[in-house]
């Protein structure tokens, strides 16, 4: 073999070796860049996982702030027939017919509306929460009334009135619903299941709006 042919196989061979060399290199800056834009997306996706979350917790706090107000406002009401409670991130106030209205009537009685007043005062610090009134009766129907339904329905009114029109509660964050003698929590044989059955749930729903778009983010 001569020199020249043996020169020329070397050449080969590097100009082979310089291909891979160039080939490694583009690969190279090929995964640099995916890699920077996977850190970036990641960074992304951390920065909204942290607003999601700050936005939970924020969320629990002013559901625990709001129970824990309206369990102060109404704690001259809460051996008379009145229950806070939270459930599924959700705050109930529950009022037994005694408390609120006159017997077998959709009428409030004194004490019913000063317990709404001290609700409202609480409602008013919380505009974006959703009040959804609903009545509930026992299975026992009431003279002069139509129905059960249409009672449960009434009262439910009387009190969306009342918050809207002498507490400027907004008329927008207010439901009234009636569910007469569909919905209840305890014995309808007996008095005492009857009287727990006789209520109305008021259900605070808070700014689930502004979660949702917390989540969908993600």
């Amino acid at each position: 073999m001569t020199l020249q042919s043996e020169n020329s196989q070397l050449s080969s061979k590097i100009d082979n070796l310089q291909k891979q060399v160039d080939d490694l290199a583009a690969q190279n800056k090929s995964i640099n860049s995916q890699f920077s834009s996977y850190k970036q997306e990641c960074a992304a996706k951390d920065a909204q996982l942290k607003e999601l979350n700050e936005t939970i917790t924020e969320f629990h706090s002013n559901m625990e702030e709001l129970e824990r107000k309206i369990e102060e406002a109404e704690k001259e009401f809460t051996d008379k027939g009145l229950e806070v409670y939270s459930k599924d991130g959700v705050i109930y106030v529950d009022m037994q017919d005694n408390l609120l209205y006159k017997s077998g009537s959709a009428k409030l009685s004194g004490d019913g509306k000063q317990a709404l007043a001290n609700l409202a005062s609480v409602l008013n610090e919380f505009p974006k929460l959703k009040v959804i009134v609903v009545g509930n009766t026992d299975t026992m129907h009431v003279k002069g009334v139509a129905d059960n339904w249409s009672l449960s329905t009434e009262r439910a009114n009387g009190v969306v009135r009342v918050l809207s029109k002498e507490h400027n509660i907004d008329p927008a964050r207010l439901t009234a619903a009636g569910k007469g003698k569909f919905n209840p929590i305890a014995d309808n044989s007996t008095a005492e299941g009857r009287a727990k059955n006789r209520r109305t749930e008021i259900v605070l729903n808070p700014d689930w709006e502004r979660l949702w778009e917390s989540v969908k983010k993600e």
